[in-house]
């Protein structure tokens, strides 16, 4: 099993940044694919951004494209989510989920959450006009 912790979400100023964080336990998620997810009130969650095993490939959501960059250090089991100039509609509960074993494959296959069997619990993200 993996349990998945973010952490890093917080209250921002428009136009202001943040970093997630995702720690992994359990076992090594160096051979799984991660994503980020997000969920604003009475809205569904959505893709936000994913990231290969070896974080050579990544693949965004277009409404994020050019804004957040993610990563991830495998020494460390931990995922990164970059938000730059954050705006009022990027406020969601933000979740780090990890994909099962997906070596060689490429982000871009990852972006539908029933791909994602672990979950973390998320953190809040609200953007402030």
């Amino acid at each position: 099993q993996v349990q998945l912790v973010e952490s890093g979400g917080g209250l921002v100023q428009a136009g202001g940044s943040l970093r997630l964080s995702c720690a992994a336990s359990g076992r090594t998620v160096s051979n799984h694919a991660m994503g980020w997810f997000r969920q604003a009130p009475g809205k569904e969650r959505e893709f936000v951004a994913a990231i290969s095993w070896n974080g050579e490939s990544t693949t965004y959501a277009d409404s994020v494209k050019g804004r957040f960059t993610i990563s991830r250090d495998n020494a460390k089991n931990t995922v990164f989510l970059q938000m730059n100039s954050l705006k009022p509609e990027d406020t969601a509960v933000y979740f780090c989920a990890a994909t099962g074993y997906t070596p060689f494959a490429s982000a871009s296959y990852f972006t539908s959450s029933i791909q994602y069997p672990y979950w973390g619990q998320g953190t809040q993200v609200t953007v402030s006009s």
